[in-house]
């Protein structure tokens, strides 16, 4: 369901975007509004699911994080209760920072970010002592060349 945006949601939703820091009255002078429309229509965005959570976005190889991999996950096991096991165990991982269920060969990918190969052994290790897994293949990102939280809003 597409919820209708007219030109200043789009253009708040931009600033956010660009940083959700910014206090109310430097998005207001960015969109060229004043303030109370900008803050009822942010609410009214929260209100209606547009606008989630806020968060920081943290640099994960200055914290130690130096390796990105995804996982390529394929099981023969596709019952509820396999799914929900499969759910469990992945939502109890902070590694896994992104897993998709998806059409074609692969059923599903993850994003894990750890430290080190040997941090992923342990994650995998845990991961197939919790659910059967009929093959997983791991890739090793050797490079981040684009990553952002951004949607492509457009302001006309």
């Amino acid at each position: 369901m597409s919820t209708n945006l007219d030109e200043l949601d789009r253009k708040i939703l931009i600033q956010l975007q660009e940083d959700a820091s910014q206090s109310l009255d430097e998005i207001a002078r960015k969109v060229n509004s004043s303030k109370t429309p900008v803050w009822n229509r942010i609410r009214k965005m929260r209100e209606e699911g547009i606008i989630g959570a806020q968060t920081v976005i943290l640099d994960a190889e200055s914290l130690g994080f130096e390796a990105c991999f995804f996982v390529l996950i394929r099981t023969s096991e596709h019952e509820a209760a396999w799914q929900a096991a499969f759910l469990e165990a992945l939502n109890g991982r902070d590694e896994v920072q992104e897993a998709h269920r998806l059409a074609g060969d692969i059923d599903y990918i993850l994003k894990v970010r750890v430290k080190n190969a040997r941090a992923y052994d342990t994650f995998y290790q845990q991961l197939i002592a919790d659910v059967r897994i009929h093959n997983v293949t791991a890739l090793l990102s050797m490079e981040e060349i684009k990553s952002t939280t951004k949607l492509p809003i457009k302001s006309e």
